[in-house]
């Protein structure tokens, strides 16, 4: 676990927009999703700290389920980039 993050899905993963646009299945499952950084582990390689937005792409997480809230952990590498605000 030494070089991974925990994140908090902050992306609407429906299949519709938020004006209402169906988005068809296999398109939604290709898009690349947000997060919010909640915790680093030590041995990250990108400079990423808590609080931080990041995009990562589908299939390069781990799910975990806490107090009935979904998370994922990330291996740094899957990080594609650092959303500046």
């Amino acid at each position: 676990m030494s070089d991974r993050v925990l994140l908090k899905p902050i992306t609407d993963e429906s299949n519709t927009t938020k004006s209402g646009i169906y988005i068809p299945e296999n398109e939604n499952k290709e898009r690349p999703f947000i997060y919010e950084v909640l915790e680093v582990w030590p041995d990250v390689s990108v400079e990423v700290k808590v609080w931080d937005k990041i995009l990562s792409g589908q299939y390069s997480w781990d799910d975990i389920n806490l107090d009935w809230e979904k998370f994922k952990i990330l291996a740094s590498e899957y990080i594609l980039a650092i959303i500046e605000d």
